[in-house]
C-alpha cells in the first residue's frame, strides 16, 4: 500500500503530512489534518481532495484527471478519519450509505462545562446563513430549518472542561459544534459559536475518531480509527 508522506503547502507554507490508514481498489481512507480545506475554498489554499489526486497521479503516474470522489466532508478546522471513493460506482455506495444512515460517524471533542446528563441524545432544529457561514437553533417551524440529532457521552472531566464522544445521526453543517453550544458546552477553541469562552488563536478540539461503512464493493463491513494529537486539552484527558 502506498502513502501519503508529506506534502508542501502552497505559498511556501508548512508542509502537511497526510497519513493514510488504508488504500484498495475502490477506497482511499487519511487522516485530515486540522485546518486544511477538505476541498478548494476561496482562499485557493492547498486541499485535501486535490492534493490526494495529485499524490495517486504521482504514486499510480496515471494521464490526465485522477478521480477521487468526495464522500463527506470535515469543517477546515476539524481533523481525523475521512474516506474518499477511488472509483464512481464506490463514490455512489457510499453516499447511499451516508443517505441511509449506515455510513457511521463518531467525534471526540473537548468542551467546556459538562452536560446535565452524562450521556444521552440531543435533538434540535437548525437554520444556516449562507452568507454569514453561522447555523443557529431554530423552531421546528421555521423556514429552512432542519432535523440534528447526536449522541453523545462524556468520557471525563477535568478543571472545567470535559471530554465528550459524539455519534452524529445526522450530517448537518457545524452541527456537533451547534448542539453541544445549544446545551452550555461549547467546544474549546470555537471561534464562531464559543461565546465567552472563545479565544482568538485558540484551535478547536474537535476530531473525526472513527468512521464504519459496508465496503462498497465487498459489503463487509469495515472500521476506521485515528487518534486527536497529543497536545493541549486532548492531552487532559490522557
Amino acid at each position: 500500500m502506498g502513502g501519503v508522506k508529506e506534502m508542501a503547502v502552497q505559498g511556501g507554507g508548512p508542509k502537511k503530512a497526510i497519513p493514510v490508514l488504508y488504500e484498495d481498489n475502490h477506497l482511499l481512507v487519511v487522516v485530515k489534518p486540522v485546518n486544511m480545506p477538505t476541498q478548494q475554498d476561496a482562499t485557493n489554499d492547498e486541499d485535501l481532495l486535490n492534493a490526494l489526486k495529485a499524490d495517486l497521479k504521482r504514486r499510480y503516474n496515471k494521464p490526465g484527471n485522477v478521480f477521487l470522489g468526495l464522500v463527506h466532508r470535515l469543517d477546515r478546522p476539524v481533523g481525523g478519519v475521512m474516506v474518499f471513493a477511488k472509483t464512481s460506482k464506490a463514490a455512489s455506495r457510499l453516499s447511499e450509505a451516508v443517505r441511509s444512515r449506515a455510513f457511521e460517524k463518531t467525534y471526540l471533542a473537548v468542551a467546556h462545562g459538562t452536560p446535565k446528563r452524562s450521556d444521552g441524545r440531543l435533538v434540535h432544529y437548525l437554520v444556516k446563513d449562507p452568507r454569514e457561514n453561522f447555523v443557529s437553533v431554530a423552531e421546528r417551524s421555521a423556514p429552512g430549518a432542519k432535523e440534528a440529532v447526536l449522541d453523545y457521552e462524556v468520557l471525563g472531566e477535568h478543571h472545567g472542561l470535559c471530554l465528550v464522544r459524539v455519534r452524529l445521526l445526522t450530517g448537518r453543517p457545524h452541527q456537533i459544534r451547534v448542539q453541544l453550544a445549544a446545551v452550555g458546552c461549547p467546544l474549546y477553541g470555537d471561534q464562531k459559536y464559543g461565546g465567552r469562552h472563545a479565544r482568538p488563536g485558540r484551535q478547536i478540539a474537535l476530531w473525526s475518531s472513527h468512521i464504519a461503512f459496508p465496503h462498497p464493493v465487498t459489503r463487509q463491513p469495515v472500521g476506521f480509527t485515528a487518534a486527536p494529537p497529543d497536545e493541549y486539552p486532548w492531552n487532559l484527558f490522557g
